[in-house]
């Protein structure tokens, strides 16, 4: 698959990369997740907000945006998700 103009190597959106930084998915109790096709979803879901967010920081920086502060919003973004299956 091809995003950007750059062919996805399975490792991560840019060649030698890994989008988890080489650590293994693990389930809550610790365990790894060792079923291929849900790494697989996993790894893949990772390329793609990686290419979105870089699309995203090369866009607010050529409009003339402040990169620290695109940063700032982007992390924040991330800490606002909700888990809709967390148990209460």
């Amino acid at each position: 698959m091809i995003h950007g103009g750059k062919k996805k190597t399975g490792r991560g959106a840019i060649p030698g990369t890994d989008p988890r930084n080489g650590e293994v998915w693990r389930t809550p109790e610790g365990d790894s997740v060792s079923c291929l096709e849900k790494i697989k979803v996993l790894n893949q879901n990772l390329e793609e907000i990686y290419q979105m967010c870089q699309d995203a920081l090369e866009d607010a920086v050529l409009m003339g945006c402040d990169e620290t502060q695109f940063r700032q919003i982007i992390n924040e973004l991330v800490k606002r998700l909700e888990n809709p299956y967390h148990k209460k």
